[in-house]
């Protein structure tokens, strides 16, 4: 699933690039929203983020795609790929900015829950 960010100067850091903890917030917002459309009626939380590498700086105006793919279910936890690509200023068909995800579904103390209502296949 494909979700896309503006880059607006509110976002930028004092150098004038994208500060780096909005990228994050963005990435596991639109992996959020990917886990709660394939996986409906499931408590979600976030648990990891694999390797944080900024590839390059990311400009204002912008136009960001998070590419967020299915990599692996759990009995309890999903996992996804985000590549998030420069649509309108990078220069690069590259990945600026590429990590893994995964959330864990939770019953209401926190403790980890079988998934239900998931989907069936990764494409």
């Amino acid at each position: 699933m494909q979700h896309r960010k503006l880059v607006l100067p509110e976002f930028l850091n004092d150098q004038g690039f994208l500060f780096g903890g909005n990228l994050l917030k963005w990435v596991d917002e639109s992996a959020y929203i990917t886990a709660s459309l394939e996986f409906p009626g499931n408590r979600l939380v976030t648990v990891s983020l694999s390797e944080v590498v900024f590839k390059h700086p990311i400009q204002p105006g912008e136009l960001l795609c998070f590419d967020v793919q299915l990599i692996r279910k759990g009995n309890t936890s999903v996992s996804y790929k985000i590549d998030v690509l420069g649509e309108k200023l990078a220069g690069t068909k590259e990945p600026l900015f590429v990590t893994k995800i995964t959330f864990v579904n939770v019953g209401d103390s926190g403790e980890p829950r079988l998934l239900s209502n998931s989907i069936e296949h990764i494409d």
